[in-house]
């Protein structure tokens, strides 16, 4: 039975000076790097990241957001802010993730489990196809892509856990809420729910 880790969006625009940032974003980045050099290879046989990755997302980009389906411009492809975060980056250039995968081109897309790989493979079949049957998910935000994420592992018919100390909330009543749709969905939780900080 494989563990996979998958680490969602830790990219400039979600972290401190960037377009839609959580305050936290920047030490989860530092959290979730260190935590892959940790573990890579031991505790996890495959290490993922998401990313953001908007072409025309249609209405999930506005000028008047509500921040809940629709946003300020962030994560345009190619651009500074859909980059992976200073932080996590070499974890990425450096080999320590198996894969990338690319969500959100022409639509709102929270969840990881909407995005591809370069090859065009969906984040499910490329767990599946390599055995991984449980994974534990860690990154930007807590309470919207990571609860995405998480969620959508269970529906596919994986075990899923999010490591809370490698996790950043951006309001406490959403993340308070988030950790009930988890345990009703059989998401289980590990560590302390750091909010916005």
């Amino acid at each position: 039975m494989g563990r996979g880790l998958i680490v969602v969006d830790v990219q400039n625009d979600f972290c401190e000076g960037g377009s839609v940032p959580v305050r936290g974003g920047a030490r989860i980045a530092t959290a979730v790097a260190d935590l892959v050099a940790r573990s890579a290879g031991s505790d996890y046989q495959y290490v993922v990241a998401t990313r953001d990755h908007h072409i025309d997302p249609g209405r999930h980009f506005s000028e008047n957001p509500d921040f809940k389906d629709s946003f300020p411009v962030h994560c345009v492809a190619g651009g500074e802010g859909g980059e992976f975060h200073p932080n996590f980056a070499p974890t990425v250039s450096g080999g320590k993730v198996d894969a990338v995968f690319f969500k959100g081109a022409h639509s709102a897309s929270k969840s990881g489990f909407e995005g591809a790989d370069e090859h065009g493979t969906p984040l499910a079949d490329w767990l599946r196809s390599r055995e991984v049957e449980e994974v534990d998910v860690v990154g930007i935000a807590t309470d919207h892509c990571v609860r995405a994420t998480a969620l959508d592992a269970v529906k596919a018919g994986f075990r899923a856990r999010v490591l809370l100390d490698y996790s950043v909330g951006v309001a406490p009543e959403t993340t308070a809420t988030t950790l009930e749709d988890f345990r009703r969905a059989g998401v289980t939780v590990s560590g302390e729910a750091p909010m916005s900080q």
